[in-house]
């Protein structure tokens, strides 16, 4: 079953997450990686990752940098620790010797190639603070009393034909946000 599994996980282009950790890659607890992910494979070991950590589809993680191998003959690595409570955001780069501290969000699209303190919301290339931890959730948490909220009703298997299209409309010019 585990060559299955593994097969499977190639084909579809999915993250085999069991197998970098028999190879060393650390994982803590509550661990959401989306689809596409790329935690470096030859270099997992390197690679630390905390609780409650999302990774949003398309992420990749690098704990290696190949671009002067053929120049030098060497390759750059360097360890990639991921703290607790972070959140990478779709598209995200993260190279070698980076360490993105606790409470970090990394917005869609960043590259990271350096460390991030705790407590940031950082988008680009390279990623910058744009705001505080704290600052970012009290502007979002104004946003959702002043827009459009839905339930659960409204997700992915449990939304109607009508609900649909009612989102389609109401969302046409403005974000909402869902539970």
């Amino acid at each position: 079953m585990e060559l299955l599994d593994i097969l499977k996980a190639k084909l579809r282009g999915t993250l085999n997450l069991q197998q970098l950790k028999r190879e060393g890659l650390t994982v803590g607890k509550n661990f959401n990686a989306q689809e596409g992910t790329i935690i470096d494979p030859g270099h997992c070991w390197l690679i630390e990752i905390g609780d409650n950590v999302t990774f949003a589809p398309r992420v990749h993680i690098l704990a290696h940098d190949a671009s002067m191998k053929k120049s030098l003959g060497y390759a750059k690595i360097g360890r990639v620790s991921i703290g607790n409570n972070v959140f990478i955001g779709a598209g995200t780069i993260v190279l070698p010797n980076v360490r993105i501290d606790d409470n970090t969000v990394v917005g869609a699209g960043s590259v990271v190639p350096y460390s991030l303190l705790g407590g940031g919301v950082y988008v680009g290339n390279p990623a910058k603070k744009i705001y505080s931890y704290e600052e970012w959730i009290e502007k979002e948490k104004q946003n959702i009393k002043n827009t459009i909220v839905y339930d659960g009703k409204y997700k992915i298997g449990n939304i109607s034909e009508e609900n649909k299209q009612k989102m389609k409309e109401e969302l046409s010019i403005r974000c909402g946000y869902i539970e």
